[in-house]
């Protein structure tokens, strides 16, 4: 499932100190801007100790997590929207992705240059949000032109609601409010909504990124992002970078433990972040569990059996006729599927049935 997070910010704000961190990609780090100049992509492993825990019970030959991809897209300027440094190159990045992580300097080092002289993770917020509106404003005035004649003169209902849509989001971007602060209450509005496919409508993740006394309990700075992100439809997470890159030089599992347990810490920041960006994907988990292979399969949130099978092949889904369904729970406290059977905690579920998070499935299908 190739949906993808966008990691934006600001030159020097830590963006590829945290990609590195995220996948071990090659991106350069460096103290000076525009060090990552083409958009890099890494395919990150999502933490999930349901699969650890399933795997101790069946010990099956070979385990395999799901994964979430993340892009690094080149750092912005002001003037962007306009063409500046490299932001045509950059909106178009961003424009392909499905959600947005921006990093936010959160953080004072003199030997680390900001861009704009000082630390300010608000205007840095600003920045971004004002040239993604702006790039936002110009879709809708195009298409605000090619819809008005139809909705003002004919019956074309459709033209007449798109008109409606686009201009209840031209008048929020003109007051400096992003497109994901619109909500529309109609399913034939959202539906009009989402096919705009407007920068600033995609959800997104603040990553403040604050010094190592600052990771557990966040700063100044922080607090200035929550209190103005507050009316938007988004997250907040807390992260050091520079912490983040000495974890990943343990080469074991309980070295890195014992370093997180050291500065109070219960689970990294790259852990936390890559189960937020996956959350924002609106992606969950499902599970099919044998001695061969104990795997995590990716869905979105919402999805019906069927096309949950169309995930490990277009023929289960075609000829899909029933799911056996396992909630995990259950897994864990009978501990094998026969004694799950035993027990008569299998369920039989038919086309209708919405997949949840964690379920174990196995599916019966004929083509």
């Amino acid at each position: 499932m190739a949906l993808q997070c966008g990691i934006v910010g600001l030159p020097n704000v830590g963006k590829s100190t945290l990609f590195n961190c995220l996948s071990n990609a090659k991106a350069q780090s460096a103290n000076f801007p525009f060090c990552t100049i083409e958009p890099n992509v890494g395919v990150i492993t999502v933490p999930d100790e349901r699969l650890n825990k399933l795997a101790e019970l069946v010990h099956p030959n070979r385990v395999v997590p799901t994964t979430v991809e993340i892009v690094d897209i080149a750092g912005l300027v002001k003037g962007a929207s306009k063409g500046e440094g490299l932001g045509n190159k950059f909106l178009a990045n961003i424009r392909e992705t499905d959600a947005i992580i921006h990093v936010l300097r959160c953080f004072d080092d003199d030997n680390v240059v900001h861009v704009d002289g000082n630390v300010n993770p608000i205007r840095d917020k600003e920045i971004i949000d004002y040239e993604l509106q702006l790039k936002d404003l110009d879709t809708i005035d195009s298409r605000i032109q090619k819809v008005q004649k139809q909705a003002q003169t004919g019956g074309d209902k459709v033209a007449k609601m798109t008109y409606e849509v686009l201009h209840k989001y031209k008048e929020a971007l003109e007051q400096g409010k992003s497109a994901r602060t619109v909500t529309f209450e109609t399913k034939d509005e959202q539906k009009i909504a989402k096919e705009l496919f407007l920068l600033t409508s995609k959800p997104v993740l603040y990553v403040c990124n604050v010094d190592e006394g600052s990771a557990v309990n966040g700063n100044k700075y922080v607090e200035m992002v929550r209190e103005a992100i507050k009316d938007e439809d988004a997250q907040l997470l807390v992260v050091a970078a520079k912490i983040e890159s000495e974890i990943a030089e343990f080469e074991t599992f309980e070295e890195r433990e014992m370093f997180l347990g050291e500065i109070g810490l219960t689970e990294s920041g790259v852990a936390r972040l890559i189960k937020s960006a996956y959350k924002l994907l609106n992606l969950e988990t499902y599970f099919t569990v044998g001695v061969q292979e104990v795997r995590a399969w990716t869905y979105l949130k919402g999805s019906k059996a069927p096309q949950c099978a169309g995930v490990i092949h277009t023929d289960f889904e075609k000829g899909f006729i029933r799911a056996e369904v396992i909630k995990y729970h259950d897994f864990i406290e009978y501990g094998s599927e026969a004694a799950i059977k035993e027990a008569g905690k299998l369920g039989v579920e038919g086309k209708e049935y919405v997949v949840e998070d964690g379920d174990i499935m196995h599916f019966r299908f004929n083509v």
